[in-house]
């Protein structure tokens, strides 16, 4: 989806923040994608532990407001943090996107497990195989985790709520139609 987004949705001057990354990354994507206008924010490593890093980070996104997209690739949980705090604050405006590894798939640093591997959900394994130092702890030991939550978690369907066709034409007018059919 990333690729897409950069590749088709961003014209050249629209303003698109990269948090995460490498300034190499973000000058290969300026030069192969035309991005006139992207700015990188290269946060330091771990720095959701440090809150004057935090802050630091969140203002300079802030500052790149408004924006079309930023895109934060600072790994999980750090990125859904970030993007939360973002929220909470209400500062910046723009559309911030939670891309993970995606940057690096697109500028060639990690690759993409085969397609049949992809297709068939064990793309996390071919990762973990590819770089089990960084992954091993986030996919052996904390995704897990999600396991002990199931037994609390409630799932409901949700029924489409039928409207009578006479509720419908009580206004006086008639029904709205839509391809053809009346709604």
């Amino acid at each position: 989806m990333t690729a897409a987004v950069i590749s088709s949705v961003i014209k050249p001057n629209d303003v698109a923040v990269m948090v995460g990354g490498s300034a190499e990354q973000a000058q290969e994507l300026r030069a192969r994608f035309g991005l006139k206008a992207l700015r990188h924010i290269d946060p330091p490593m771990n720095f959701i532990r440090d809150k004057v890093a935090v802050v630091s980070c969140l203002r300079a996104i802030e500052e790149s407001s408004p924006f079309r997209f930023c895109f934060l690739a600072i790994g999980s949980p750090q990125q859904e943090i970030i993007a939360q705090k973002l929220k909470e604050r209400g500062v910046a405006r723009g559309l911030a996107l939670c891309i993970g590894a995606s940057i690096n798939f697109i500028t060639g640093v990690e690759r993409r497990a085969p397609l049949w591997i992809r297709k068939s959900g064990f793309e996390w394994l071919f990762r973990l195989v590819q770089n089990p130092r960084r992954l091993a702890k986030r996919y052996l030991v904390h995704g897990p985790r999600i396991f002990l939550l199931l037994p609390h978690i409630e799932l409901r369907l949700r029924r489409p709520i039928a409207v009578p066709r006479e509720v419908l034409t009580m206004s006086g007018t008639p029904p709205m139609t839509l391809n053809g059919s009346q709604v």
